[in-house]
């Protein structure tokens, strides 16, 4: 403090600025430029070859179907996982009465709530190997062709996993399925802050429960559902681990499943073309900062406080 205010803050904020730029902002300078050389992996050479890898992204077909899908992803599962967790969240913790005609939870409400809750406990590659042996051909032990099969739908069946156009629709579901329990409990957190007067206030004025839904729950929780909206825009952006332990490292037949993740990992680990999976990389990190600022500008609306 003898030599001023300045010093004394600079000399405390350098050593945890540094560590953090060390190990969080140098490995993206590092990768960026990886991206500009044409590294292998295998050896310490690299030589600087500027664009040429996002020139040859520009002109990949199979990563612009990849970026296709990644866009379907982004689009389709948070819209599909926040509604989905918005209306349950809804119903087990004001889509009931009790007798005395206060508003609650629907009977078997907690239990409920960790069904829900259930997929969070298992891990990625548990869930893509469960649902790998959903969707396969019966004599495989594939349990959605099995039931087609026992409740008289054989026209229904189909070799899933072995169809082009189902592939990215079957990762939406298996995604969706996956996320949305833990966006039933952050939404159930949320409205449990709620005072259950302005519900009864409702109730009294006639107000239907979709209205209810629109004009008091959705608008005092809209905090948390732009904070979720987010965060499930960018675990949508990955979508890695699903698609390569279902589909495989070339995103199943014709490649219709791939996404960025799976054609990076395949650049760089089948391909040794590390240069070139980095640019990939580099692509990610771009478009989910774009989805990001998008879906936070997007979603922003004037905050309602509770008197």
């Amino acid at each position: 403090m003898r030599h001023g205010k300045y010093p004394f803050i600079l000399a405390f904020l350098l050593p945890p600025v540094g560590i953090y730029a060390i190990y969080m902002l140098s490995p993206y300078v590092q990768a960026i430029y990886i991206s500009m050389t044409d590294w292998s992996g295998l050896t310490a050479a690299q030589t600087f070859i500027g664009f040429d890898n996002y020139v040859e992204m520009w002109n990949d077909d199979q990563l612009r179907k990849a970026l296709w899908n990644n866009l379907i992803l982004v689009l389709v599962v948070p819209v599909l996982t926040l509604l989905l967790g918005l209306f349950f969240a809804s119903m087990l913790n004001v889509g009931g009465r009790n007798r005395g005609g206060a508003v609650t939870g629907v009977r078997g409400s907690s239990i409920y709530k960790v069904v829900y809750f259930f997929p969070q406990v298992l891990s990625v590659a548990i869930i893509g190997i469960v649902f790998k042996y959903v969707f396969a051909p019966e004599n495989a032990g594939g349990i959605l062709n099995r039931v087609l099969g026992a409740v008289g739908l054989d026209g229904l069946q189909r070799l899933w996993l072995a169809e082009p156009n189902y592939l990215i629709w079957i990762i939406v579901l298996v995604m969706t399925w996956s996320f949305v329990g833990f966006y039933v409990v952050l939404f159930s957190a949320a409205m449990q802050s709620i005072p259950r007067d302005i519900y009864e206030a409702a109730l009294l004025d006639g107000s239907s429960r979709l209205t209810t839904f629109r004009k008091i729950t959705v608008p005092l929780v809209w905090d948390t559902v732009q904070v979720g909206w987010v965060y499930m825009a960018i675990q949508a952006m990955d979508g890695f681990a699903t698609v390569h332990i279902m589909l495989g490292i070339n995103g199943g037949v014709e490649g219709a499943g791939d996404v960025l993740g799976v054609a990076m990992y395949r650049e760089a680990f089948a391909e040794a073309d590390f240069g070139y999976a980095a640019a990939i990389g580099v692509l990610m990190l771009v478009l989910t900062m774009v989805v990001a600022v998008v879906f936070m500008r997007g979603l922003r609306r004037e905050r309602v406080e509770l008197a």
